[in-house]
Parts: structure tokens; C-alpha cells; sequence
């Protein structure tokens, strides 16, 4: 019997590796994109948590750092963004909203509730002169960089 069940059990310990594997890069891929979503209950209860994509891209340039964050179905005023030291933080809350009738659903991929996405700046920005706008889903922060962060050429002179 156990030569019967051993082919089985390399199979299966394959397709699990496998199968981990796919998980463990698409997680790497995601770059911190996969972010968790915390669902609270009247009364304030967490009742789970789903997980969902908060896709971002962070572009430097010369004088600035410029993030676009994807946040559809969310209201500007539902979102909070922070910036401490090299750390970027926004944070919301996506609210599902009902619409009426007697219906039920039956698939629901988007993800809800609270979540916080946390982003590493790659030079100090200047937090008080910051911009954040949202407009058809897509958040924009235009983040001034520090001239003390910036390098500089330094001159050489005679002796």
C-alpha cells in the first residue's frame, strides 16, 4: 500500500510547493499593494477582514515626489495621508453602500472597511507644502523634496 500512495503524496506535496510558491510572488509582486481590510460592525466589533489592492506609484523627480494611489468608489473625505520622516501613510475607510431592494449578493471581489497603505519615501520631503488631490479614483500627492536631501557637486580648487 504504501508504494501505491507514495507517487500520490510526492504529487501533492509538489502541488502545495508549487502552489506556495505562486502565493509567496504574487505577494512580492504586489510590492505592499495587498493591504488588509478591516470591516467593524455597528458596534464597532471587527466582524473579519478581507484583503485588497491598493496599487501606487511613486515617481522622483528633481524637485518632487510624486505618488498616485488607485482608491475607486472612495470619498476624499473618507481619506487621511501622513508623512513622518521618510514615511508615507494613507489611511480610509470604503464604505459599502446598500442600495435597496430584495436582492442578495452573490459575488463581492471589492474590498471594504478601514485599511492603511504605508509607503518608504526615497528622500525627505517637505510635509507642509504638501498636495493631495483625488479625482475619479485615483489619489495624487505631490510631495516638494528637502534641498538638504539633494546632493550636490562639490568644487575643487587650487591649493
Amino acid at each position: 500500500m504504501n508504494t501505491l500512495t507514495a507517487p500520490w503524496r510526492r504529487g501533492a506535496q509538489h502541488a502545495w510547493a508549487s502552489l506556495a510558491q505562486g502565493w509567496r510572488d504574487l505577494r512580492q509582486r504586489a510590492g505592499g499593494a495587498l493591504t488588509r481590510f478591516r470591516r467593524s460592525d455597528a458596534l464597532g466589533r471587527e466582524d473579519g477582514a478581507g484583503w485588497g489592492l491598493v496599487a501606487a506609484d511613486l515617481r522622483v523627480e528633481d524637485d518632487r515626489i510624486i505618488v498616485h494611489m488607485e482608491l475607486p468608489g472612495m470619498n476624499r473625505e473618507d481619506l487621511q495621508i501622513d508623512i513622518d520622516g521618510d514615511q508615507l501613510s494613507v489611511s480610509g475607510e470604503k464604505h459599502l453602500e446598500q442600495e435597496s431592494g430584495d436582492g442578495s449578493y452573490r459575488l463581492v471581489q471589492c474590498a471594504y472597511g478601514s485599511f492603511r497603505r504605508d509607503l518608504s519615501l526615497p528622500h525627505t520631503v517637505d510635509a507642509q507644502h504638501t498636495q493631495a488631490h483625488y479625482r475619479n479614483g485615483v489619489l495624487r500627492i505631490d510631495m516638494p523634496r528637502m534641498d538638504r536631501d539633494r546632493g550636490r557637486r562639490i568644487p575643487v580648487h587650487d591649493a
